[in-house]
């Protein structure tokens, strides 16, 4: 055995999951104490510093809480003092007027109390800051009293609802802008196949809802999560994001269940204004080691800064049994390969350690990301930093769950847990284990980490059991690992958790029923809510299905991202802000959460910092 996995544990007896652990190999339980490895050659890629987007005000106005006026909010970025003093700006009737008497330094909102008919807004630094030429100052957002919504519209061509959305500045603005796929169908690849003929296209759309270039991706690429994984994010570092996404040859073989089982697969990355294919790379190839073909078609992408200035894109394959990462750099309009990672080579400590996502971050402190796939992390150069053994886990956080405490990974376990570890946290850098729940758990299905209840000091850890394990419980724990005494029926639910108010604490959304005032019989609809944890509902009558939660412009809480028919909605809080912080999209961690959102499972989007109601008792 490789010299860095010294510790064996044999359990005997341990049963997994359909679908997770091949039953030959959850005999055993390992764990890795001593992370050290043999190194492989540093990434070393051609960006001199960090490539980072260069981002504009992101101003962004909703009608005002009371219906009777105009509330704006902007970003604080990096580049701003921690003095930095803003004043708001407004052109109607061919004048400008200064709204603001006094330069706003403790928020970046403002509510226009008494708005004009139309109007054209803009923010400008101020004090020691006025006049400076940081490209922000002078930016105007034209609002219509009339047509102001508490949301933007970006029409989505052929009145198709998207499925999945990823968020790039494809042009260079400073804005973020969306690339959506469509349908919105899924087939997973443990259901029949499609038959139907259903294939999935990639389409590119600016913040301002122009249509740039729509891609089908054929019937190469079966129309489900798994078979079709894509990212965009400035890949060659020339201000502009890249899409990248798995693609097929037109040699494609189907068996009678209509499953891909055969033919050429890509790794494609195309321009993200134009669609032009930039260049294209083998994926990774399919192979028995996988297993069977509902194993081998897990496929999953991801970014990552290996060298700590360079974005790498990832393209992944294998969840429960082998697995195989490949880091491509994008140099001179052409995809050079970095390092395979083979997870046989570290056999068996690696096999079915993979989650439904991915996350990169630095968690060992040397300034180069490291790549979370679930119960094991990657070091920077492509060799296993650690691994639980605690087999597939539905759900894995990279978190900081309280500020006095380095980054961790909360994780929830699939296969069926009698040593107590189904629910648990390790250090982000060892592997070690931190705490875990120390009960029996059956098919631990769904996780998250908020702070949701002010009692308890640092985020809340809870996670819900599957009823196909045999159980329907749900575990709320502290930041800590203790038991926090609650009804099950006041256990939230872990998915769909956003920065919505003014204070610290995270809210979550629900589908409440809404009667339609329509001729004919009496039907009901399904709308969104935004409500506090054993509190109040904040925002209702929000319509469409979630595909993101984001802080992609306004201030640092997100906005909320929904598909309906022929339509993409971005929501904003109309909440006034009680503080102020750099926008959470140039925190790294989160906005690898963020970049990994437009594949695989989604997960809610965590900053690297603490991010909650600080309370010591």
């Amino acid at each position: 055995m490789d010299k860095r996995f010294f510790s064996l544990f044999v359990l005997g007896g341990v049963a997994c999951a359909a679908l997770a652990q091949d039953p030959r190999e959850s005999h055993y339980y390992y764990e890795v104490l001593d992370p050290r490895h043999e190194p492989k050659p540093k990434v070393e890629g051609f960006a001199a510093q960090r490539v980072a987007e260069r981002l504009n005000r992101g101003l962004a106005a909703v009608p005002a809480a009371d219906g009777k006026g105009v509330y704006l909010s902007w970003r604080l970025l990096e580049a701003d003092g921690p003095d930095a003093a803003f004043h708001v700006f407004r052109r109607s009737g061919g004048k400008d007027k200064r709204l603001t008497r006094k330069p706003l330094t403790k928020t970046c909102d403002f509510t226009d109390t008494d708005p004009a008919a139309e109007a054209t807004y803009w923010v400008e630094p101020a004090g020691k800051y006025a006049g400076e030429a940081d490209g922000q100052a002078g930016q105007g957002l034209r609002v219509c009293l009339d047509s102001l919504k508490p949301y933007t519209s970006i029409p989505i061509a052929g009145g198709e609802t998207p499925g999945k959305v990823a968020l790039a500045d494809l042009d260079g603005d400073g804005s973020y802008d969306f690339i959506v796929r469509t349908p919105s169908s899924n087939v997973d690849p443990g259901m029949p196949g499609d038959k139907a003929g259903t294939t999935y296209r990639l389409s590119a759309y600016l913040s301002t809802g122009r249509h740039l270039w729509t891609i089908d991706l054929g019937p190469g690429i079966e129309p489900g999560v798994w078979y079709s994984p894509f990212v965009a994010f400035d890949f060659n570092g020339d201000g502009r994001a890249e899409v990248a996404f798995k693609s097929a040859g037109d040699d494609y073989v189907k068996n009678a269940q209509g499953r891909v089982c055969g033919g050429s697969e890509y790794l494609t990355v195309v321009d993200g204004m134009t669609g032009r294919v930039i260049d294209r790379a083998d994926w990774p190839e399919r192979n028995d080691r996988y297993g069977n073909l509902v194993r081998q078609n897990r496929n999953q992408m991801g970014v990552a800064y290996l060298d700590g200035k360079t974005p790498c894109l990832l393209a992944a394959r294998g969840t429960y049994k082998l697995m195989v990462v490949d880091a491509w750099t994008l140099r001179d309009g052409r995809l050079h390969r970095e390092w395979r990672w083979d997870g046989d080579e570290e056999n068996p400590v690696i096999r079915s350690m993979g989650a439904h996502s991915m996350v990169t971050g630095d968690v060992d402190g040397d300034g180069r990301d490291e790549i979370l796939l679930g119960s094991c992390m990657l070091d920077d150069d492509g060799t296993a930093l650690w691994s639980t053994g605690l087999g597939h886990s539905d759900k894995a956080y990279l978190c900081r769950l309280r500020p006095d405490l380095p980054l961790q990974v909360f994780m929830v376990s699939e296969p069926k847990k009698e040593d107590g570890r189904g629910v648990s946290v390790v250090d982000a850098a060892t592997g070690r284990l931190q705490w875990a729940i120390g009960q029996t758990t059956y098919h631990v299905g769904n996780g998250m980490v908020a702070d949701f209840d002010p009692e308890h000091p640092g985020l809340e850890c809870f996670a819900s059991e599957d009823r196909k394990g045999g159980s329907t419980d749900k575990y709320l724990l502290t930041a800590d690992g203790k038991r926090i005494d609650a009804d099950q029926a006041d256990i939230p639910g872990c998915s769909n958790w956003i920065w919505w108010d003014a204070d610290l604490l995270r809210e979550t959304m629900r589908y409440t029923p809404k009667a339609v005032n329509a001729p004919g019989p009496r039907r009901r609809t399904m709308e969104l809510c935004v409500w506090k944890w054993k509190g109040d509902t904040l925002t209702d009558g929000i319509q469409g299905g979630i595909v993101a939660v984001a802080d992609i412009e306004g201030d640092w809480r997100e906005e909320l991202i929904t598909a309906l028919p022929g339509e993409l909605r971005i929501y904003h809080t109309n909440i006034p802000a009680a503080d102020r912080r750099t926008t959470l999209m140039q925190d790294p961690l989160y906005r690898s959460y963020i970049a990994h959102s437009s594949m695989g499972y989604p997960q809610a989007p965590v900053p690297s910092f603490y991010l909650g109601e600080n309370v010591e008792k």
